[in-house]
């Protein structure tokens, strides 16, 4: 299936207040931004575990307040997670991330599971609908498999719930079903169950982490027409200076935290030494993975978001990654040769 992706995707986790609350005119601001910054239809990528589900509701007032009509827009909305009242003082289901938020979220899978996000999430999109769906962290629910039966249990569960995603596109409900997850081999293995129109890999295929697995398997994706979007390419903003690894709080002392830090500050001074922004030395190699067809991105403000989208459209010339291989910040093999040295 072909889709009408463009090359950059707006990633909504900050309108769910991660790592800082926003205020909704300062999303709204983001929003415009983006479909002004924008060739062709403008897609949106949320999910109900963004912010318990304020990013949603933040994208419906946003797009409503600019008078955005719904056939102009694609919102992709990963399901999985369901809204629940917050009854503690901070929410339980991803704890120190979200800022300011006023519910909680549960995961929900199975057939009857998913329709319940999915129909969650059309009513706080608040008369926008999600025209791509997906199952979002599958792999973080199968990561929570007490052994193999309880695996195979929720792995089924997973199945069913893509039974239910594939009968809302027979019904035209939704245009497309995709996957997004953090683990790749999770995305991998689904793709030999089921026809998926689109994948989102996050966190794995970044100037930092780039495993040759990988790199094959976008290529089998690619001869399969199935369109691949980067995602998490920054590594959760470590990549840009954030302390937090793909959205955990790196410890410097540890032996793992000393090796990220010692590799982002080699990485920064070979940007320095080539007048080259550590963010789009980051946008550039997410867009050059083998098979990629998108990135997407997220920001808090509208200023770096078109900062953001000026650098992916830049170019990075081929003798600072020769540069970067040579210092083995990044590997050094034929797949990559072929794909960022171009």
């Amino acid at each position: 299936m072909h889709l009408e992706i463009p090359r950059i995707v707006l990633g909504t986790s900050s309108l769910g207040n991660l790592y800082q609350a926003i205020s909704q005119q300062d999303k709204t601001a983001i929003i415009q931004e983006f479909i002004q910054q924008t060739d062709g239809i403008p897609v949106f990528d949320t999910a109900g575990k963004y912010g318990a589900g304020l990013a949603l509701e933040s994208i419906g007032q946003g797009l409503k307040s600019l008078g955005v009509q719904p056939n102009d827009v694609i919102i992709s909305n990963k399901l999985g997670w369901h809204r629940t009242e917050l009854k503690t003082a901070e929410p339980l289901f991803e704890k120190d991330i979200w800022k300011d938020i006023k519910h909680d979220a549960v995961q929900k899978m199975g057939y009857d599971g998913i329709l319940e996000c999915y129909d969650q999430g059309n009513e706080l999109l608040n008369g926008y609908n999600a025209q791509y769906v997906s199952i979002h962290d599958p792999d973080e629910y199968l990561a929570k498999a007490t052994d193999n039966t309880d695996f195979d249990k929720r792995y089924r569960e997973i199945l069913s719930a893509y039974n239910a995603l594939f009968d809302l596109k027979k019904k035209g409900l939704v245009i497309a079903v995709g996957v997004g997850a953090k683990d790749w081999r999770i995305i991998q293995r689904l793709a030999v169950d089921i026809e998926l129109d689109w994948v989102m890999i996050a966190n794995s295929m970044t100037v930092h982490r780039h495993p040759k697995e990988l790199m094959i398997f976008m290529i089998e994706l690619e001869q399969r027409n199935i369109h691949i979007i980067n995602s998490a390419i920054f590594n959760g903003g470590f990549l840009v200076g954030s302390d937090f690894y793909n959205y955990n709080l790196i410890d410097k002392e540890s032996s793992e935290g000393s090796e990220l830090f010692k590799w982002r500050e080699q990485f920064y001074e070979l940007c320095h030494d080539y007048r080259i922004a550590p963010a789009q030395a980051a946008l550039q190699f997410g867009l050059s993975a083998p098979g990629v067809k998108s990135i997407a991105i997220s920001s808090s403000s509208p200023e770096r978001l078109k900062e953001t989208i000026t650098m992916a459209k830049g170019r990075v010339p081929n003798s600072f990654w020769q540069a970067m291989q040579q210092k083995k910040l990044i590997a050094d093999n034929e797949l990559l040769r072929r794909s960022i040295l171009q």
